[in-house]
């Protein structure tokens, strides 16, 4: 006999558990149930060494259009302010100086006119503009070595959180538990969802779960099993998996060049690591794979599942492969991943961060890196730079690229709008409660204190560096 529950969440990465969060402690639905097929919750591409580590607010991210940055913003507010309420030792984050490079007279325009004429400057008021002699003083090895006759300017922010993704995703789960009606299964697998008369029979490898509604946020295999019940047939994916590079300690925050527009891989960066302060992460590269999770073979034929072999999806990868400006990427990112050619084809993007790197300081970082699922659209032939979520008559399939991670708690407001839609409005969601325990924690620009003027200000230099000194998380609290 199936066990009843009100509502099913399939994947406990960061968006299935986020949702578990919101649903659990700010909505009177009476019982809720997460299936995660890995025994840990956040195992797959939500693991802290399988993602970059950002919190993509959209003020350095230079293939953001303002719109795009506008909606990116409140997403990652409600996480920073999660984050600030519930993590004051920064077991789970840190936060660093954060700044976008610009290298040589184009580049420094580009930054001015996004900072002054695009409107990011008051977008983002915390932003601000800095040259040479402040990037040094914040980031040394940026300036070491470099030519000093070459152009140099950057946007900087103190708002560079450094977030573990997967303790997040846990922490999630832990507040969810807490309330009554919650069940969490770890090592069950999904096989079937079918859709009845009365709701849904969750099949697994662990017995059945009927369920009035279905959330299935579950990454990649999100399309597949849409597809499994007729829905998503105008989408494909593009597996999208990135690579790291380690070096030791270069960098006090984070650094990002500029980004290519056409593309929606996160451009090269270099930051220290969330949980280790001693070692710096260069990346990610992004290399198409024929599956959905890295690593795993048996999910090369759940993307011949998603691909479907079908003229329109093969017309559709033809039609963005073919693109002047991402085959050549693509070509060259494939390069990075090869042994000793890679770091060295490679070195260039470090370079551009830190000048004074040499081949032999950096090392390809073995067992990192996830899978994005980039959505094709195979009804234009392109690439859908944004989320997807396909909505049926009880069934929810939430696909999430990047930045997948750093809207995950907007992406559950939104959620839990529909779900209660499902129950025909016979249950409230306690936004304001919501807010009151994420957003309304953010530190404003007023709440924040001064940031130093080019020209130099003693007090407000000293009580940054005091700041910095206490958000760097030490060596020895690596977990």
């Amino acid at each position: 006999m199936s066990k009843h529950t009100d509502l099913v969440i399939v994947g406990g990465g960061i968006s299935g558990a986020s949702l578990l969060y919101a649903v659990a402690k700010f909505t009177d639905v009476d019982d809720v149930t997460l299936i995660e097929k890995e025994r840990e919750i956040a195992a797959v591409n939500s693991d802290r060494t399988n993602n970059s580590q950002t919190l993509h607010f959209g003020d350095i991210e230079t293939n953001y259009t303002l719109e795009k940055a506008e909606e990116v913003k409140e997403g990652a507010e409600l996480l920073a302010g999660y984050l600030e309420g519930t993590d004051p030792d920064r077991e789970m984050h840190s936060k660093r100086s954060k700044m976008v490079l610009g290298v040589g007279e184009a580049e420094v325009a580009k930054l001015e006119e996004r900072y002054h004429e695009n409107g990011f400057g008051d977008l983002f008021p915390k932003l601000r503009e800095i040259g040479r002699e402040e990037i040094a003083e914040l980031e040394p090895k940026v300036v070491e070595g470099r030519d000093p006759d070459t152009a140099l300017k950057a946007l900087q922010t103190p708002d560079g959180y450094v977030v573990d993704y997967g303790a997040v995703a846990e922490s999630f789960v832990e507040d969810a538990r807490a309330e009554d009606g919650v069940a969490v299964h770890l090592g069950t697998a999904v096989e079937n969802v079918d859709e009845g008369r009365d709701g849904f029979t969750v099949e697994t490898d662990d017995g059945d779960f009927a369920a009035d509604a279905v959330v299935v946020a579950a990454g990649s295999h999100s399309l597949q099993f849409a597809k499994e019940m007729g829905y998503g047939e105008d989408m494909s994916l593009l597996p999208v998996a990135g690579s790291f590079f380690l070096a030791d300690d270069l960098l006090n925050g984070k650094v990002y060049t500029l980004q290519m527009k056409k593309l929606p891989f996160a451009a090269v960066h270099g930051d220290a690591d969330v949980h280790d302060d001693g070692v710096t992460r260069f990346g990610p590269t992004a290399k198409l794979v024929p599956a959905l999770e890295r690593g795993e073979l048996s999910t090369v034929s759940d993307f011949a599942d998603v691909f479907g072999f079908s003229p329109a999806s093969i017309l559709s990868y033809v039609n963005i492969l073919s693109d002047r400006v991402l085959f050549p990427y693509v070509v060259r990112n494939l390069v990075y991943d090869i042994p000793e050619v890679g770091k060295r084809a490679f070195l260039p993007d470090v370079q551009k961060v830190v000048p004074s790197v040499d081949v032999d300081d950096i090392e390809r970082a073995k067992g990192y890196g996830g899978v994005r699922p980039q959505i094709v659209d195979t009804k234009n032939r392109e690439l859908d730079m944004g989320e997807a979520k396909i909505t049926g008559d009880g069934v929810l399939f939430n696909i999430t690229p990047s930045p997948g991670a750093s809207t995950a708690l907007k992406n559950a407001m939104t959620d839990v709008r529909t779900v209660l839609d499902f129950f025909d409005a016979d249950h409230e969601f306690d936004e304001a409660a919501f807010r009151e325990a994420t957003i309304e924690n953010f530190p404003r620009g007023d709440d924040a204190a001064a940031s130093p003027t080019a020209e130099g200000d003693d007090a407000a230099e000293a009580a940054d560096a005091a700041e910095a000194a206490d958000d760097r998380v030490p060596a020895e609290a690596d977990d």
